[in-house]
């Protein structure tokens, strides 16, 4: 049988040899093909110009609206298109050419907001706010709320006086996508339904990278993978609200994995009350403050086989006293530590590997050059359940800290191998202060609360 193309390729063949009618078959079927192929509107043949420096938003508005009507995509060629206060329908498919189609803000109030979307796309686009105020009602370059399905691809965000993305209530992916230069986050996204956040650059951004948030804490359920996370400033202040590469806040079941995140003012990855946390297989380099951190009224963290390379803590797992409780830390790598953090030092300074309190396992860790201590367990009298074995401890100030403070609960700290602690192997503290000896030789030394065996010191 014959089909379409087969007969798109005769005619072109007969074409070649100077038939008439197969030239007029062959251009016409052509034509069919290509328009079934690509199915776009071209947003030039309805009156849209690329490179003038003219506002073309009403006509760009006019277009998002009748092939909305159509249910219709539409191809934007390559060039450049001034456009502002975009207000988006509800079904959007926008594509362009990558890296040389720009929409840039004309300014005066927003770029493209819009609410209760069922369908949006944007494909191939350079979203550009060229760094023109943003205005108060508006939360970012691209301000959505209420997306039943969002799909960014291949595009860059740049120039954003606030947040380059700013999402509510999203359901869908932003993939491949670049953003930077934004005034505060390259992407917020509060309260999401099902987001894939994968294999984006995001850099140079003024107050946060990927903040996954809720505004009271519930199930999120985002996946943050891929994506590349560097030179996060914290301009607002702050001890850790702002300048993290990667932050959750009151989401829970999110899962942070293989990213790459490097220089962040405060922490690569941070879990505020993000209950059911998984942060696995990330590299954190040169952070700030905390390289990975699960903080405050969380239950359920597991932080596993991630490199944290340079910041004034490793990891920490803590808050017990704010309900924080439940991980596993295992088989991370943390190394060249500092003693110096972005404010003054606190609960006994900065420089420790990994600090724990509540319900948690430590185990086949390596931290080297930890100039506090390798392993802290327990603050005061927030120690509870808390088993550290089988780490390597190398080049550490004090190898192990744990809490001896009446109300502290059991810590087993077995089979754990510490070479080059300056301070002592293993020593119980009462908050910040050094109260026995070395209990890798004591044993409990008479602490009921703690087992004491079968460590390895050099």
């Amino acid at each position: 049988m014959l089909n379409r193309r087969a007969l798109l390729a005769g005619c072109a063949s007969l074409a070649a040899t100077g038939f008439p009618l197969a030239r007029a078959a062959a251009k016409s079927l052509g034509t069919i093909e290509t328009a079934s192929l690509r199915g776009s509107i071209s947003a030039t043949d309805l009156g849209v110009r690329p490179g003038t420096s003219d506002d073309q938003s009403k006509a760009f508005s006019r277009i998002l609206h009748d092939a909305a009507k159509r249910d219709q995509p539409i191809f934007l060629p390559a060039g450049t298109y001034v456009v502002s206060n975009l207000s988006l329908p509800g079904r959007v498919r926008l594509s362009g050419v990558p890296g040389a189609t720009r929409i840039v803000y004309g300014g005066g109030g927003h770029f493209m907001r819009g609410e209760k979307l069922e369908h949006l796309e944007f494909t191939g686009l350079v979203l550009d706010g060229v760094n023109q105020w943003l205005a108060d009602y508006t939360e970012g370059l691209l301000d959505l709320r209420g997306a039943a399905f969002l799909a960014v691809d291949k595009c860059s965000v740049t120039g954003s006086a606030k947040n380059g993305l700013a999402l509510e209530r999203a359901a869908g992916r932003i993939e491949r996508t670049t953003i930077s230069g934004a005034a505060d986050a390259g992407i917020w996204s509060v309260e999401a339904a099902g987001l894939t956040i994968a294999g984006n650059t995001v850099s140079d951004c003024a107050n946060g990278g990927i903040l996954v948030h809720r505004w009271q804490a519930a199930d999120d359920g985002t996946m943050v993978t891929g994506n590349r996370v560097e030179r996060i400033g914290a301009r607002n202040g702050g001890t850790g609200q702002n300048g993290n590469g990667i932050n959750a806040f009151r989401a829970a079941n999110v899962v942070v994995s293989g990213n790459l995140v490097s220089d962040c003012a405060f922490s690569a990855i941070r879990a505020n009350s993000a209950s059911n946390i998984q942060i696995n297989g990330n590299t954190c380099l040169r952070s700030g403050e905390t390289g990975l951190y699960s903080e405050f009224s969380f239950e359920g963290a597991v932080i596993g086989n991630n490199i944290v390379d340079g910041a004034a803590n490793g990891i920490s797992v803590v808050n017990f006293n704010e309900g924080g409780r439940m991980a596993v830390c295992s088989g991370n790598i943390v190394r060249n530590l500092s003693a110096t953090g972005p404010y003054p030092a606190e609960n006994g300074g900065f420089g420790t590997g990994i600090s724990v309190e509540a319900d948690t396992t430590v185990t086949g860790n390596v931290v080297e050059n930890a100039p506090l201590s390798g392993l802290q367990l327990g603050w005061g009298p927030f120690l509870r359940n808390v088993v550290a074995s089988g780490n390597v401890i190398r080049k550490a100030g004090t190898g192990i800290i744990v809490s001896v403070v009446e109300g502290a609960g059991s810590a087993i700290i077995s089979d754990n191998v510490i070479d080059g602690a300056q301070h002592g192997a293993i020593i119980g503290q009462r908050w910040a202060d050094p109260v026995t000896g070395d209990l890798a030789t004591l044993g409990n030394a008479g602490y009921a609360h703690l087992t004491v065996e079968r460590n390895r010191v050099s």
